[in-house]
């Protein structure tokens, strides 16, 4: 299957600064957008949990509480910033920077629209579309980790410094499962490019949900890619980084004012982030069915209904967050290691040759029969690899006298 590379037609005509003022523009308003959805999403969190809890929750600043957030915030920003006498001054004040540019990096590749024209410009709805996106949202993945590590590193303090190796321990080892479960995606998709990939997942009617978007395909690959995502960002129950009853408040704890309240912003970013990609890989990104009455080129269907649709399916993910950090407790350190050397690695594994081998035949035209063998063979296969490598229950290993 060969696939043209998406290019966006807002560099069509070279370089000029009315494109710069449109790159400019989209870098600014994708900023703003995400600024905001996490002011938004921790009031919600908050009051979705204290309905859960049978409390009230935020209910002072503004309507409804709606403006805690952003008080919570103006107080830490005039909060005084100490930096213990220890510590790296240069690399404690680049952390908090170093943990929150991955996450809105990571946005600038998510495509919440479709084409549209911006100062006479056609453009796509997302800030870039890299032809290696995918690597990109593996890079920038991995490259979280170092504000977190160099945070604990930094302040000069065993518990921070415990903090941080635990952090980097756990981002790694879901890091694996993380990519595997994408490459289910780009086996299907034969292309790196998210826009490709939102492109070859169109809305054609009310069953192309299930024929066309790629969650159903690669149903096994989008629960580990939720279950890695969700360890990466240190959300609940993985939230083991700032285990306050352990770690007197992990990797963060020598930070005041706003650059605590920076780790924080970009935590609940990453969250945001994270439901954004998997909308974009798993739920067909911003398709949906449009409004029939209107034309092709109507503002409604070209800027409203795209965006509309890509809200909701990102809402119904923030909302399992929400529902997953108020009703599972935190897990044991050792168990959440297990759960991803021992499992997610090996299942995500095993599923990326099983839609290897269901995609090699819907291209070579095999019967299905035939095709459906060869998977059930790979998972039997795998499993007995799997079984002779996991150390059988009641082996213990021997304490050290």
């Amino acid at each position: 299957m060969t696939h043209v590379l998406a290019v966006d037609p807002l560099f069509d005509a070279g370089m000029s600064w009315s494109v710069f003022f449109v790159v400019l523009i989209k870098v600014a308003v994708a900023f703003v957008i995400l600024l905001v959805a996490v002011m938004l999403y921790i009031w919600a969190m908050r009051k979705v949990i204290a309905d859960m809890q049978n409390r009230i929750g935020p209910n002072r600043a503004g309507p409804y509480g709606i403006l805690q957030t952003l008080a919570d915030g103006i107080k830490l920003f005039f909060k005084e910033q100490s930096i213990p006498e220890s510590a790296d001054r240069p690399v404690f004040r680049l952390a908090p920077y170093l943990s929150i540019m991955p996450a809105f990096m990571l946005f600038c590749i998510v495509p919440i629209g479709g084409t549209v024209s911006i100062l006479g410009h056609t453009t796509y709805l997302q800030v870039a579309d890299l032809p290696n996106g995918a690597l990109f949202i593996l890079a920038m993945s991995g490259i979280s980790v170092y504000g977190i590590m160099l945070a604990g590193w930094s302040s000069g303090s065993k518990y921070p410094l415990l903090g941080s190796v635990r952090a980097s321990a756990q981002l790694l080892s879901y890091e694996a499962a993380f990519g595997l479960a994408i490459l289910g995606v780009l086996v299907l998709a034969g292309t790196l490019s998210t826009h490709n990939i939102v492109s070859q997942q169109n809305w054609v009617d009310w069953k192309s949900p299930f024929q066309q978007w790629f969650w159903l395909k690669t149903f096994v690959a989008f629960l580990i890619f939720l279950i890695a995502a969700t360890a990466e960002t240190n959300h609940p129950p993985f939230d083991l980084v700032e285990a306050e009853q352990e770690l007197v408040g992990g990797f963060n704890t020598e930070y005041t004012g706003i650059r605590f309240a920076i780790f924080f912003l970009a935590e609940f970013m990453n969250v945001i982030t994270m439901s954004a990609i998997a909308v974009t890989l798993f739920l067909g990104g911003p398709s949906g069915p449009s409004i029939g009455a209107l034309s092709s080129s109507g503002f409604i269907n070209v800027w409203v209904m795209p965006v509309l649709w890509f809200l909701v399916k990102v809402l119904a993910l923030l909302f399992a967050t929400v529902w997953v950090r108020a009703s599972l407790p935190r897990m044991r350190y050792d168990k959440l290691m297990a759960l991803g050397w021992k499992y997610l690695i090996e299942f995500a594994i095993l599923w990326v040759l099983i839609t290897a081998a269901i995609q090699v035949g819907d291209e070579e035209n095999w019967n299905s029969v035939a095709t459906a063998f060869i998977a059930v063979a790979i998972a039997l296969a795998a499993y007995g690899v799997l079984y002779l490598a996991m150390p059988k229950a009641g082996e213990r290993i021997e304490e050290f006298h």
